[in-house]
């Protein structure tokens, strides 16, 4: 029988199995909503009470009165029990925690500066060229892999050890493996970068880490996975919460894709494009998108002070985001010696990443219904709020970019780039760096001792990566029609993209120093600049959930 026939056959039989799957669901009543499962990132006494710690005293009171026009403030007393469990779990975390992002924060420098230096070459190419490792060829792909493994991983890893903890009421098991686990990570990452920088990369899209230094990331990461596994069993909650399903399914997913991407020996040929670009879009689908949308399902939620709008919403989009997601990356392989219908199958999976996506932004929209103001008060909320307005951009325009006629255009362009930018960057680390703000007060019991310098850092990152958007957006179209133009030499298509090359590296500089802004922010955090804190997690000693600034 012809593949194409088995497919949609295959495609319609379990539209039929999802179809007795949800009528049974409704007869069952697990679509019914569920506030309690919404609310049980919330202590008794919190909902209704907003929570930045980024904020100082006076900048936090003004929100919480912005918000009291439409809370909904519990005044019961605080749980004993919960604030004990809480206070515990940040304390068995706090040191791995503050590794992962001290190392991410170095990551982030080195990446950044790579990837300026790369940009810039694009339309200077005779700029630094004395050295081999400063080619691009090898600075381009020091910046991927300081960013993607290096910033984006390690902060990752950080904000999953801190939360998960915090939302099962336990403390972190094995916090000594976790931190073996980094330093095995963070290891391999510093020795990969020096053998691509030394000429010895496997030539894999973001798979460049030679396998045999690789080795030493997979570790690290079983490391990390198996004592967040143990902390799962042993946790003092019923119900888990949807953030829990995202992250650990995240880390599950990570390591599976990471040991099957660097197999030595087994991918050659055509087979080694397609698992290619099978991990290379998997990384990005289902380690940084499910990390990212967890992160925002928990924060945001607790910087406003209200539970999310609807739980089922959020479900929903963790299943389809694992249903749809997997073969996703197909699609950069059309017009390639690859068989038809895997890169059909990878277009419609992109079209229905809309439903998660849908979901994702329908539940967001509805939570920030009447506190989309309090964005104004709260630095954290601006990285959070922009972050998920970016997974929805980049979502969408992923799925249109997978259409063979857009793909015709896009495809082997600047465009592609742009829209790699806005996913790892617009999305996933604006979120990353909001819950960074949030966490580390308290992890280091310490205030950001410069709060205006939150927001200089979100409007140099917002406006950065906005012009690189934009930038690379116009510039790779123009570039993709003058390729596809038989009449037009091929240096037509290099020539019209080099004022766009320019406006990507003012981008990228904007960027580039909000990082060391936000750095430099951490560096004098963790040195002890500003006020302390009181209490081990933030809270007074009475327990009522309120910052103590200064005493």
């Amino acid at each position: 029988m012809d593949s194409a026939i088995l497919s949609l056959l295959g495609a319609f039989v379990l539209s039929i199995i999802g179809l007795f799957v949800f009528i049974w669901s409704l007869r069952k009543g697990l679509l019914v909503e569920n506030p309690a499962a919404a609310s049980v990132i919330f202590a008794r006494g919190e909902i209704g009470r907003v929570d930045d710690p980024a904020l100082a005293g006076a900048a936090r009171d003004s929100m919480q009165q912005a918000a009291a026009g439409d809370a909904q403030a519990a005044h019961a007393a605080a749980d004993e029990a919960e604030l004990r469990d809480r206070i515990a779990s940040d304390r068995s975390t706090a040191f791995p925690v503050f590794m992962f992002v001290a190392f991410a924060c170095f990551w982030l420098i080195v990446g950044s500066f790579a990837g300026l230096t790369s940009s810039i070459k694009l339309h200077e190419p005779d700029w630094l060229t004395n050295q081999a490792w400063l080619t691009f060829g090898r600075i381009r792909t020091v910046h991927l892999t300081a960013v993607l493994y290096g910033w984006i991983t390690n902060a990752a890893l950080g904000m999953i050890i801190w939360l998960l903890p915090r939302l099962l009421r336990t403390r972190l098991h094995g916090a000594v493996w976790t931190m073996l686990g980094g330093a095995l990570i963070n290891t391999g990452i510093a020795a990969g970068i020096g053998a691509i920088s030394a000429g010895w990369s496997d030539g894999m899209e973001y798979l460049e880490i030679p396998w045999q230094i690789a080795v030493f990331i997979l570790v690290g990461f079983v490391f990390v996975v198996l004592p967040v596994l143990f902390t799962l069993v042993n946790r003092k909650v019923e119900h888990l919460y949807v953030s829990v399903w995202y992250m650990v399914a995240a880390l599950l997913w990570i390591s599976l894709l990471f040991l099957v991407g660097k197999l030595p020996g087994v991918h050659t040929g055509v087979q080694q494009a397609t698992t290619n670009w099978w991990y290379g879009h998997n990384v990005l689908g289902l380690w940084f998108t499910p990390v990212s949308v967890g992160a925002i399902y928990y924060f945001l939620p607790k910087i406003i002070g209200r539970p999310v709008r609807s739980y089922n919403l959020s479900i929903l989009g963790f299943w389809t985001l694992a249903f749809f997601y997997g073969q996703v990356g197909g699609h950069h392989l059309i017009g390639g010696p690859v068989p038809g219908w895997l890169t059909t199958l990878s277009i419609v999976q992109s079209l229905m990443m809309v439903i998660p996506v849908i979901a994702f932004s329908i539940n967001m929209g509805g939570t920030l219904k009447g506190r989309m103001h309090l964005a104004r008060y709260s630095p954290t909320l601006r990285f959070m709020m922009f972050g998920g307005l970016m997974y929805f951009a980049s979502s969408v325009q992923g799925s249109l970019e997978a259409l063979r006629s857009v793909n015709q255009v896009t495809h082997f362009t600047h465009f592609t780039v742009a829209h790699a930018h806005l996913g790892a960057y617009a999305f996933v680390s604006m979120v990353l760096f909001g819950a960074i703000y949030f966490m580390m007060p308290r992890v280091l019991n310490w205030e950001w001792p410069y709060p205006k310098l939150i927001t200089l850092h979100f409007w140099l990152a917002a406006i950065g990566v906005t012009i690189y958007f934009v930038g690379l957006t116009i510039g790779g179209w123009l570039q993709g029609l003058a390729m596809l133009d038989a009449a037009r030499p091929f240096i037509d298509s290099v020539n019209v993209t080099l004022p766009w090359l320019k406006w990507r590296s003012v981008g990228g500089s904007l960027m580039v120093l909000g990082h060391l802004v936000f750095v430099g922010h951490f560096l004098a955090m963790a040195l002890r600049f500003g006020p302390t804190r009181t209490g081990a997690a933030l809270f007074a000693h009475n327990n009522e959930l309120e910052l103590a600034y200064g005493k």
